[in-house]
């Protein structure tokens, strides 16, 4: 389903440019949550190289834009988002849904809890990033777009394995409980792809 989506949006400017900046949102907002999970003092570099390399990622994906056309989505507004409500719902939600999960098992407050959602929600993002930005690039290449996302796949591949490795110092059990929050994600992500096929002209 979500690649004929993708083919639908590429093949359209105005989708096509409302998806980037869509992406772009979902990857600024990405970035604002690792930083909102930072302690006050104790802060290591994997945590500085995620928030400014999702940043980074914002910014490339913005700027993939001015390739479609440079007058459209300027903003981060409703209007230039697809499924705007989903997609602003997405990582709130998850990171909400992580936080009653973890609380429950682990028994976490505080910076703590904090630390361990930032470190799960993290690793469930990147695992669907590995998915989803292959996905894309296979539609750009077939449509031989000028948009490529290749730059943000290698980076996302070096997130995950980085997350795991935190993952594996966190629980001895992480994996089981990250199957656990790859569910909640999924069911997130699934509606985020319903909601989006509503607003493409042919419902893929």
């Amino acid at each position: 389903m979500l690649a004929s989506n993708l083919k639908s949006i590429v093949s359209d400017n105005v989708l096509h440019a409302k998806w980037l900046n869509t992406l772009s949102y979902m990857e600024n907002a990405g970035a604002k949550k690792i930083s909102a999970s930072e302690h006050k003092e104790n802060v290591n570099l994997i945590i500085l190289k995620h928030a400014a390399e999702e940043h980074r990622h914002a910014y490339y994906l913005k700027k993939q834009i001015s390739k479609l056309d440079g007058a459209l989505c300027k903003t981060y507004t409703n209007a230039e988002l697809l499924s705007p409500n989903h997609t602003k719902h997405y990582l709130h939600a998850l990171d909400i849904a992580v936080c009653r999960y973890l609380k429950a098992v682990f028994n976490l407050s505080g910076y703590d809890l904090k630390f361990a959602a930032y470190l799960f929600v993290t690793y469930a993002i990147e695992v669907r990033a590995d998915e989803l930005y292959p996905i894309y690039q296979a539609v750009l290449d077939e449509a031989k777009s000028k948009v490529n996302v290749k730059s943000i796949i290698l980076e996302e591949e070096g997130h995950l394995e980085e997350m795991m490795n935190q993952l594996v110092s966190f629980s001895d059990d992480w994996e089981n409980h990250a199957a656990e929050v790859i569910k909640i994600e999924k069911a997130l992500f699934d509606g985020w792809v319903t909601a989006l096929a509503t607003e493409l002209p042919i419902s893929a």
